[in-house]
């Protein structure tokens, strides 16, 4: 029987829970369609509409100009709109980018007032300053939230991505049930208007707040960030606190023995500051998606990303990404004087261990995976330096999703 035909099927007498989890083990994932193409994306980013330090219009400009195909601005509870007037502080920084911002945009675009020395402006909403920077197949702006929350001294956010209005923090009464009831509410949305919407975990480790105990427990969650771009989330951990690409894997184990979908690793730049560079400053360009789809439309990206075709970067690109005839190929678009190292990492079902099963230096490698193991996921290291490392995370990267291996 034909694949679509018998999925068809499945669609109309299975739970759609269940649906997804036979779409992964029939390893849809990882084998698009010849039509799909990547796009490059940033799905956690900064603007005055909350706690970044630059106008909308000025850091949609930043990310189109270097390449990239699609961006969230995901301020904290607010989307853009309604009306909203910033003070712009005297700090001669932030009076050079309102300067730079008026020179490009001009006055009948920038609203603004002055008085008494103090200088006003009004943000533009999504809907006007969408028009400037949309093409299509080339750029696309997706209205997206940090769902901020706090429970005692634990920083909680989550973001929601393609979301059709405000969802406010939920509250609770410890960390797993205030992140659990904004994932259900996102979800519930997204039953409620039919309109796919996209919820991840940001940063578990940003003071910490987020543990492995409580990232297992959660339900519904297929997200979260192994990489976040922000100079104070401790992606690597500490002497007291595993890293997040250790939990992501400890998680995916704990999740299969439950018969839980896997959780997918994003990198994100968690962007703020647009003036100033380094390791002292949450800044753009540090991480991103790769997203294999069959347009630039954000059904289709979430679509794509919910059946792990995607992989997370802060720097190395892929030309071929395949799990086909129970093998997994790796090919990277390799750079002139640059080194690469590709290693393979899974999950043994004897013993439930995460190990390195094989590692390759070059740009290209392959894994024949057995039935032993529960997921195989790749990581690639260059020798090139990142261009604004943060942590001591100083050499260019990707990750692949888990590929989960049936018997």
């Amino acid at each position: 029987m034909p694949v679509d035909t018998l999925l068809k099927q499945l669609y109309i007498i299975q739970p759609l829970g269940l649906l997804f989890v036979i779409l992964l083990f029939l390893g849809c994932h990882g084998q698009p369609t010849v039509e799909n193409r990547w796009y490059k994306g940033n799905l956690h980013t900064h603007s005055f509409w909350s706690d970044g330090d630059d106008f909308p219009e000025m850091i949609m400009e930043w990310y189109k100009d270097r390449g990239y195909n699609f961006l969230a601005l995901t301020d904290h509870n607010i989307v853009a709109e309604g009306e909203k007037w910033i003070g712009m502080a005297e700090d001669t920084l932030y009076r050079n980018a309102f300067a730079r911002y008026l020179t490009k945009y001009g006055e009948e675009w920038v609203n603004y007032k002055e008085d008494s020395g103090r200088l006003s402006v009004q943000l533009k909403t999504l809907a006007e300053y969408r028009p400037l920077f949309e093409e299509k197949e080339q750029f696309l702006v997706i209205q997206s939230e940090e769902i901020t929350n706090r429970f005692e001294n634990k920083h909680l956010h989550l973001n929601a991505t393609h979301l059709q209005q405000v969802i406010e923090p939920q509250g609770g009464s410890s960390v797993v049930e205030v992140l659990q009831k904004s994932i259900d509410a996102v979800r519930k949305m997204r039953e409620e208007t039919g309109i796919p919407t996209m919820v991840h975990i940001n940063h578990p480790n940003f003071h910490y707040s987020i543990s492995l105990e409580d990232m297992i427990a959660l339900e519904g969650e297929q997200f979260f960030e192994v990489f976040n771009g922000h100079h104070q989330v401790h992606n690597q951990g500490d002497s007291a606190h595993i890293g997040t690409e250790e939990m992501w894997d400890q998680v995916n184990l704990a999740y299969l023995q439950k018969g839980k979908p896997l959780i997918y690793g994003l990198a994100t730049d968690d962007s703020h500051h647009y003036h100033r560079r380094g390791r002292e400053w949450s800044n753009a360009g540090r991480g991103w998606v790769m997203v294999q789809a069959d347009s630039l439309a954000p059904d289709a990206l979430i679509k794509a990303m919910e059946k792990g075709d995607f992989y997370a970067s802060t720097g190395v690109s892929l030309s071929e990404l395949s799990f086909r005839n129970h093998k997994i190929s790796i090919t990277v678009d390799e750079q002139p004087d640059v080194n690469y190292e590709i290693v393979f990492i899974g999950a043994r079902k004897d013993g439930n261990v995460i190990s390195e099963l094989s590692k390759v230096n070059g740009g290209q490698a392959s894994f024949k995976v057995t039935s032993d193991l529960w997921f195989v996921r790749v990581k690639i290291i260059s020798d090139k330096t990142h261009s604004n490392p943060i942590e001591n995370i100083n050499y260019e990267m990707a990750w692949t999703q888990p590929f989960l291996i049936s018997d």
